[in-house]
């Protein structure tokens, strides 16, 4: 073959300009001489800037590195002198900002006898994977120690229990765990009892009940408790289920105890009869906390408030929905969390689309559970349908139908019309706001907009009792 078609080698590649290329393998190139003194700087990285490498020309490589490195670069010096096999070091430098930036060196010969190119790469987007890596495992290890350390303390728990419990596989009816007081009481080995249809367990006569228990359990995952009998002697018992998830699957925990169910209306069957009861009852019913938030609404509140369930408004605050202000809501809240059982309260609630319905509601409160936490209770009635027969029925001649005041229309002067009529208006209205406020007339004033003292003067005017302002409570 010809020289002039010899096949091209890398070996024999003479760039002319080396900067480009060493620009495209390297992120920071620095020139040493013979001692170890930095001649030139080629930075390719702009992020490495925080290095201040302008300032290193002139100083020993060694005096840029932080101490556990300097042996690194006298290593590096030595090899690339001596033609050594080229290997990577890592090596550390201090920034301007305090934080060490980790690099990784090669050197090779250069130019006149004694000169060194050192080509470095920034290694920080690697040392902060490595780190996130190192963190991920610690917090796993953490992890799986906290999952041992729970999985032994219920281990010991479901075998020293003097409960009998068993854990059922919904999907097979079938036993997939069982403490030792269930093997007393069922006159059995866990072993044996582990993988045993639970049917089994007891008499025939009990295991359409246990079934019906299971998939109430399952479906409605509320606890429930029924009479039993076991296999065993044909012992009565009380199985309470209780569902619970692992994994994919639905486990129901069924404890088995020697005795018949108690049957008071507090029993859990009881209540969860009330609870249905209250969700289908036909005035709207709301339960909050002691803030006025709410915890439970039924179907009928959420037909009144216009949204499409009732978990739409579980955590609002009742104010958003109900009274034609903001006062008389405090007003009603106020009275039931100082614990006044409350009555036929007129008020509106309010949708979601900004009608008003006219409602009546009774409200009680009291205290549950840990810390005697206080709850409210709202019955909420809807009067919107028999409003107009009451208005027939009042006294106050607002119910004067119209074509009584038409009929004064040449006999008595407009403007005489008109002034009885605000008359009657104003003075419904003062009364109104009095009974909301329970005749506390500081807040019907407010209500109505009004000063007190111009308050009082109406009430003079109109006669409605003795308006002494020392008598307000």
């Amino acid at each position: 073959m010809s020289p002039s078609k010899a096949r091209p080698s890398i070996a024999t590649l003479k760039p002319a300009n080396p900067a480009p290329l060493l620009a495209a393998a390297a992120d920071l190139a620095l020139l040493v001489d013979e001692n170890g003194v930095i001649r030139d700087v080629a930075v390719a990285n702009a992020e490495l800037s925080s290095l201040g490498s302008d300032a290193w020309v002139g100083r020993h490589w060694t005096e840029t590195v932080t101490v556990e490195s300097r042996e690194k670069v006298e290593d590096l010096l030595d090899r690339a002198k001596q033609s050594a096999t080229r290997v990577w070091r890592h090596v550390n430098h201090a920034s301007r900002d305090g934080v060490d930036v980790p690099m990784l060196y090669a050197t090779v010969p250069a130019g006149p006898p004694g000169q060194v190119l050192a080509i470095g790469r920034d290694l920080r987007q690697l040392a902060e994977v490595q780190q996130r890596l190192i963190a991920a495992q610690q917090s796993l290890e953490r992890d799986y120690l906290r999952l041992r350390q729970l999985e032994a303390r219920h281990r010991l728990l479901f075998q020293r229990t003097t409960d009998a419990l068993l854990v059922v596989d919904t999907s097979t009816a079938k036993v997939v765990e069982a403490n030792p007081a269930a093997a007393e009481l069922l006159g059995d080995s866990v072993r044996r009892l582990v993988g045993r249809p639970v049917a089994e367990c007891f008499e025939s006569a009990s295991r359409t009940a246990v079934r019906s228990l299971l998939e109430n359990a399952r479906t409605a995952r509320r606890d429930e408790a029924a009479p039993v009998r076991l296999a065993e002697g044909g012992t009565a018992a009380t199985a309470t289920a209780t569902a619970f998830r692992q994994d994919n699957d639905t486990l129901v925990l069924l404890r088995v105890s020697a005795g018949t169910p108690r049957t008071e209306p507090g029993s859990t069957a009881a209540r969860g009869l009330a609870l249905d009861a209250l969700a289908e009852a036909p005035d709207a019913i709301v339960l909050t906390d002691a803030s006025g938030r709410i915890q439970h609404a039924n179907a009928s509140f959420a037909e009144l408030a216009q949204v499409d369930g009732p978990a739409q408004v579980l955590g609002e605050p009742i104010e958003r929905w109900l009274g034609r202000s903001g006062l008389d809501v405090a007003v009603l809240l106020s009275s039931v969390r100082q614990g006044e059982s409350v009555r036929l309260f007129p008020t509106v609630v309010r949708s979601r689309d900004g009608g008003e319905t006219q409602v009546e509601i009774s409200a009680c409160s009291g205290a549950h559970g840990a810390g005697d936490a206080r709850w409210l209770a709202f019955f909420i009635r809807d009067v919107e349908r028999r409003l107009p027969a009451a208005a027939e029925r009042t006294g106050n001649g607002l119910g004067r139908p119209t074509e009584q005041l038409t009929e004064l229309v040449g006999r008595v002067p407009l403007k005489d019309i008109v002034s009885e009529t605000t008359d009657l208006i104003e003075q419904a209205c003062i009364e109104a706001a009095l009974k909301l406020t329970r005749d506390n007339r500081a807040a019907a004033a407010e209500m109505l907009g009004l000063s007190r003292q111009s308050l009082y003067v109406k009430l003079r005017r109109y006669g409605l009792g003795d308006m002494a302002p020392e008598s307000d409570g």
